[in-house]
C-alpha cells in the first residue's frame, strides 16, 4: 500500500475541491504527488469543473517533503524533479482552469511550493508559510526558488530561503504571498468562492512563474544577490548549499524562469546527495529520536501536570532557567539566601525579558505577563505546593546536600527534586535524603533561556514517571532533551572534558594556542578550546579539570597552564584577560604575554616542544582535539550513560557547538571510520601517552568492522 494519497470531490458549483491526505502534516510523499498530478490531469478533462480549491486534511495544508524518503535512499527521483516543470507549471500553472490553495496550520518546503503554483492562496491567520529546505542541505526543488521572489520582492524571499524561518499567515498576506486572511470556519468556502471569480475573470488570474513588478531591475537584483553572496560567504563559508541556492535564483532572473526552474530542480536532485545534506538529516530525525528512551517511553505512562515551579538559586543559570519556565506560561518561584541575591536574580530574568524586546520578539504587554508569573522568597514558605523544584547554586556538594534535605522537608511528596549540576554525581547530592526514587538532574545549558539542549539525568533509582514528567517540561519550554545515565560530567561534559585537555597537551608540546583555535573554528566550532575556557572563565575550568582527575585519572592529561594564569588573577573574559586580551566590547585580540605561562607550564609537565607537532596541518589539529573526545564517547556509550549515538550527536551539536552540518560528533567519527580512529589513537598513545589509549568499545568496533553510531544492544540495561 502507498504511502499517503489525495482525495477529490466535485461540488456543484463546478469546484474540484482536493485534499492532500498523508498524517500527520501531510507530507509530500512520492504517492501523495503522483495522486495530486493524476487528479490534476483529470479535473482538466472533465466538463463539470471550472475550477480547483487545494488543501490539506486535519487543519494542515502540507509540511512539504517526506524527509523520510532521503533516510531511506528514495529522495527526489527524476519522476518527482519533473513534477516541478511538467506538473506544477504545465498542468497546474498553465492550465485552463484556475487553482486556489487553501491554507490552514503549516505550507512549508514544497507545500508551499505548490501554493505558489496556484493561482491565488487564501489563508489563515495563525498558518505557517515557508521554504526550510536549508536546514537540511539541499534548496527547494518545485519551484520555490523562481516564484518566491516574483511574489514578495527577491531580498524578502532569499531572506525566507537562507534564514529557512517562516512567516505566518499575517506577515505573509503583508507581503503578498497571500491574497486573504480568513476564519478556519471560513477557509474552504471562500477559496471556492475566489476559484470561480477568478473562472469567470472576476478575479485576476495571475501566475506566480510569470510575475515580473516585485523583481526590479536585471541591475539592482545582481545588486542584492552580490550581497547575498557575500552574507552566506560570512556566516557559512563552509557550506555550498546557500550559494547554489543564490546561483538558481540568479539563474530565473538572467535566463527566464523556466531555465531558472531546470536549474533548481538538477541542484535539488544533486545537494540531495551532499555529505552536508546527509549529515543534517540525520540531524533531523536524531533530534526526533531524544525522546524515544527504552523503558521510559514505551511504558505508556502519561506526563503528570507541572504547574508550579521553585528554583534555588538567581545567579546566571538559575536566572536564565526561571526566564525559559516563565516565557512558557510556567509559574516559578525563585529562592535566594538574602534580599540583595534575590533582586540580582529578578534583575537577571527583566534583563534576560528586555532584550527580547529590543529586539522585537516580545511586546511590553508579553513581559509584564510573563514577570508576573515569577515570585521571590528568601524560604521555603511558599514551597508547599511546588510540583517540582530545580536546585541551581554553586557546585559545592556539601551545599548541595543540605538543600536536598531540606527541600524533602518542606516539598510536597510527588514534588520533582532536580539539580542543574554539571558534573556531580546525583547519588552524593542526595544520599541523606529518603526520595531517592525523584531525584533527577535537570541540567541546562549556559544561557539557559537561549541553548536549546536540556540533558535529563536519572540515577538507578530515579522512577520512570519523573522522566516522562521532564520530558515533558522539556517540550513545554522548547528544549531538546536527551536521556542519560549519571556519572562525573553525565553524557556532554563528560564526553567534551578531553576537549580541552587534548588543546593543552598540544600547547605543552610547542604547538600555538591560537593557531589551534582558528583551526578549531575553521572545522565550525563557534569558538577554540582555548576561546572557551576564557569564556566559561578559569576557575570553573580548573574546578572542572580537578573533578576529572580525580574520577578519571588514568586517561587524563595534567597542565598547569591554566592554575598558572589564574594564580596571576589572569580568569579569562570576565577579568579581560586570559588566552586573549579583551576591551571594552569584549573583542578578543592575541596576547603574546602568555608565552611565559606556557613556558613555565611546559616546564612543569617536564616535556619538551615537539618539532612534528608544532607543523600540523588544521586537519591534525582537529583530529588530535577532536578523536580523544570521541573516544570518550564511545565509553559513554559502552557504559550505557547514553543510550544510543545519536543522542550524543544532538548533544554535540546543541550542548557544545558542534557543527550540524558534519552530522554530529559519533556521525562525523563514522565518517573516519573506527579502524582510522583506533589505529590513530594507538600510535598516539605510544608517543604521548595514555591520554589517547583507545577504549575498548572503539577497539572491538574497529576490530569488527561496525561503524561507532550502531544500536548499543546492552546500553539501557546498565544505567
Amino acid at each position: 500500500m502507498g504511502k499517503g494519497r489525495t482525495q477529490m470531490e466535485v461540488g456543484a458549483d463546478g469546484v474540484a475541491l482536493i485534499t492532500i491526505e498523508n498524517p500527520p502534516v501531510n507530507a509530500l510523499s512520492p504517492d501523495v504527488l503522483l495522486s495530486l498530478k493524476e487528479n490534476y490531469e483529470e479535473v482538466m478533462r472533465r466538463d463539470d469543473v471550472k475550477a480547483i480549491v487545494l488543501t490539506g486534511a486535519r487543519g494542515k495544508f502540507s509540511g512539504g517533503a517526506d524527509i523520510s524518503s532521503f533516510k531511506e535512499g528514495e529522495g527526489d527521483s527524476p519522476r518527482n524533479s519533473s513534477m516541478s516543470i511538467e506538473f506544477l507549471t504545465d498542468i497546474l500553472e498553465g492550465g485552463r482552469k484556475p487553482s486556489v490553495a487553501a491554507i490552514d496550520g503549516v505550507a512549508l518546503g514544497g507545500g508551499l511550493e505548490i501554493a505558489m503554483a496556484c493561482h491565488s492562496r487564501i489563508s489563515t491567520s495563525s498558518a505557517l508559510l515557508g521554504l526550510p529546505e536549508l536546514q537540511l542541505g539541499i534548496i527547494p526543488g518545485l519551484g520555490g526558488t523562481q516564484r518566491l521572489p516574483r511574489l514578495i520582492g527577491l531580498t524578502k524571499a532569499l531572506e525566507m530561503m537562507l534564514t529557512s524561518k517562516p512567516v505566518k499567515g499575517k506577515e505573509a498576506y503583508a507581503l503578498g504571498l497571500v491574497d486573504a486572511i480568513v476564519p478556519p470556519g471560513d477557509l474552504i468556502i471562500t477559496a471556492r468562492h475566489w476559484a470561480i471569480e477568478i473562472s469567470e475573470c472576476r478575479r485576476p488570474w495571475i501566475k506566480s512563474l510569470y510575475k515580473t513588478d516585485k523583481v526590479g531591475s536585471l541591475r539592482e537584483a545582481k545588486e542584492i544577490l552580490k550581497f547575498a553572496r557575500a552574507q552566506a560567504q560570512k556566516q557559512s563559508a563552509y557550506l555550498e548549499h546557500p550559494r547554489v541556492c543564490i546561483d538558481v535564483i540568479e539563474e530565473g532572473i538572467v535566463s527566464g524562469p523556466r531555465a531558472g526552474l531546470l536549474k533548481e530542480a538538477n541542484a535539488s536532485w544533486t545537494l540531495q546527495f551532499s555529505p552536508t545534506s546527509k549529515s543534517l538529516v540525520h540531524v533531523f530525525f536524531a533530534q526526533r529520536a531524544t525522546t524515544k528512551v527504552p523503558g521510559i517511553s514505551d511504558l505508556g505512562l502519561t506526563p503528570r501536570n507541572i504547574s508550579k515551579v521553585g528554583i534555588l538559586g538567581g545567579g546566571l543559570m538559575g536566572s536564565g532557567i526561571a526566564t525559559a519556565l516563565i516565557l512558557s506560561n510556567q509559574r516559578v518561584i525563585l529562592k535566594e539566601v538574602n534580599d540583595n541575591f534575590l533582586q540580582a536574580g529578578v534583575g537577571r530574568v527583566k534583563a534576560n525579558l528586555q532584550s527580547r524586546i529590543k529586539k522585537g520578539t516580545m511586546t511590553q504587554e508579553n513581559f509584564e505577563k510573563a514577570l508576573s508569573l515569577l515570585t521571590g522568597v528568601l524560604d521555603y514558605e511558599q514551597f508547599g505546593d511546588v510540583d517540582m523544584v530545580i536546585e541551581a547554586v554553586i557546585e559545592k556538594v556539601d551545599l548541595k546536600q543540605q538543600i536536598f534535605a531540606d527541600l524533602e522537608k518542606y516539598c510536597p511528596p510527588h514534588c520533582i527534586l532536580a539539580t542543574n549540576t554539571s558534573t556531580i554525581d546525583l547519588n552524593l547530592i542526595g544520599e541523606s535524603t529518603k526520595s531517592q526514587n525523584r531525584i533527577v538532574g535537570a541540567h541546562f545549558f549556559s544561557p539557559a533561556h537561549i541553548m536549546p539542549l536540556l540533558e535529563i539525568v536519572r540515577t538507578h533509582n530515579t522512577s520512570p514517571q519523573v522522566v516522562v514528567d521532564l520530558l515533558a517540561v522539556g517540550k513545554k519550554i522548547h528544549k531538546t532533551p536527551i536521556v542519560v545515565g549519571n556519572c562525573t560530567g553525565f553524557a556532554v561534559n563528560r564526553m567534551f572534558f578531553p576537549y580541552t585537555q587534548s588543546a593543552l597537551l598540544l600547547v605543552d608540546r610547542g604547538l600555538d594556542v591560537y593557531k589551534i583555535d582558528q583551526a578549531i573554528t575553521k572545522f565550525g566550532m563557534p569558538m577554540g578550546p582555548f576561546r572557551l575556557a576564557d569564556l566559561v572563565g578559569f576557575g570553573v575550568a580548573v574546578a572542572t579539570i580537578l573533578q576529572y582527575l580525580q574520577s578519571y585519572p588514568e586517561r587524563c592529561y595534567r597542565s598547569e597552564l591554566m592554575k598558572l594564569m589564574l594564580d596571576d588573577k589572569r580568569t579569562g573574559e570576565s577579568s579581560r584577560k586570559g588566552f586573549y586580551l579583551y576591551d571594552d566590547r569584549r573583542k578578543a585580540t592575541p596576547d603574546p604575554e602568555i608565552g611565559k605561562y606556557i613556558e613555565k607550564s611546559r616546564n612543569m609537565a617536564g616535556v619538551a616542544a615537539d618539532p612534528q607537532l608544532m607543523k600540523l596541518s588544521p586537519k591534525d589539529i582537529v583530529e588530535m582535539i577532536f578523536l580523544p573526545v570521541v573516544n570518550e564517547a564511545c565509553r559513554v556509550l559502552d557504559e550505557g550513560i547514553a543510550v544510543k549515538a545519536s543522542d550524543l550527536d544532538i548533544a554535540s551539536i546543541m550542548g557544545m557547538g558542534f557543527p550540524s552540518f558534519r552530522g554530529g560528533l559519533m556521525f562525523w567519527a563514522d565518517s573516519l571510520g573506527a579502524k582510522y580512529i583506533h589505529k590513530t589513537l594507538e600510535r598516539w598513545a605510544l608517543t604521548y601517552g595514555s591520554f589517547f589509549k583507545p577504549s575498548s568499545y572503539l577497539a572491538e568496533r574497529a576490530a569488527k568492522g561496525i561503524p561507532l553510531g550502531a544500536p548499543v544492544n546492552q546500553a539501557s540495561s546498565r544505567l
